[in-house]
């Protein structure tokens, strides 16, 4: 078996004609230089260098072996240029999932924003509600919102999201406004995905069962549905907030609000997270988080 040991030294000596000059370039002791230079010649069994007290200067079989050995010493700088620039520069094929509303308003323009920055990255993003076992689909990662699940899966978070139930002045002024969560049975709540909203009581969490006119799996279809007055809405801040800003949406039964819940990147249990996973991830954290 072949071995690098010494080589770097021989090299260094090589080109410099100086025990002394070659120990300052390595950062090493000129004494340590001898040692690996005189171990090498052991090994090969060839005299590389006559050695006088004023001049090192380098046998012919040690110019024949200097020649391959800077190649090698080249193809290895060249192998670490590559593998830099490769964490630095994201490549090859990237697939994740995420939730289909969140997924197409916030991750789509990411990623198409990221793909920018990276035009050799190949990015396979599916959108859907359904949680994928990552491993056996073949995805690197996975975006997850509220509480997770116990995994096997390593999860970083990525930003906070808040819910807010809230309803047009429109619908305020013909039905009234909530203060208690015993009154929501007197109103429309509009349904999601959930047949009950979260709220927060005295340190206490409470999931209370809401009946309404319209169930839609779709945050905007009740976005859309609260701005004309249907009924009470619990989004995440992402969908209402600019309503809330403007005032077309109005935030009801603030005491009881609930804790904000994680938004999530979550991704397979290795001891090596590839870069451009690493740098998907580390993107998204900061401009979700703006």
């Amino acid at each position: 078996m072949y071995s690098w040991e010494g080589i770097a030294e021989f090299v260094a000596v090589a080109e410099t004609e100086s025990f002394t000059a070659a120990s300052r370039q390595l950062n090493i002791s000129t004494a340590q230089v001898s040692r690996q230079i005189s171990a090498l010649e052991k090994r090969l069994s060839t005299k590389l260098f006559y050695r006088t007290t004023r001049k090192v200067s380098i046998t012919e079989a040690g110019g024949i072996y200097y020649q391959h050995c800077r190649q090698l010493l080249d193809g290895l700088g060249e192998a670490e240029r590559v593998l830099t620039q490769l964490q630095n520069t994201p490549k090859g094929r990237l697939r994740l999932t995420a939730p289909t509303s969140f997924g197409e308003s916030k991750i789509a323009p990411m990623l198409n924003d990221f793909s920018l920055l990276y035009p050799e990255l190949e990015i396979e993003c599916l959108f859907t509600n359904q949680k994928i076992d990552l491993v056996d689909s073949g995805f690197d990662l996975a975006i997850r919102l509220g509480k997770l699940d116990d995994s096997s899966m390593m999860a970083k978070r990525l930003a906070s999201r808040r819910l807010f139930v809230c309803a047009s002045p429109t619908y305020l002024s013909n039905h009234g406004e909530p203060h208690l969560l015993t009154e929501l049975e007197q109103h429309n709540c509009l349904q999601g995905t959930l047949q009950f909203w979260r709220f927060q009581e005295n340190g206490q969490e409470h999931n209370i069962k809401i009946h309404g006119s319209l169930n839609f799996n779709s945050g905007p279809a009740l976005v859309d549905a609260a701005l004309k007055g249907l009924g009470l809405v619990q989004l995440p801040d992402y969908y209402v907030q600019e309503h809330l800003d403007s005032h077309q949406l109005i935030p009801l039964l603030k005491n009881y609000q609930p804790d904000d819940e994680g938004i999530w990147a979550l991704y397979p249990q290795n001891r090596y997270v590839s870069p451009k996973v690493r740098m998907l991830i580390d993107y998204m954290s900061t401009h979700l988080a703006m």
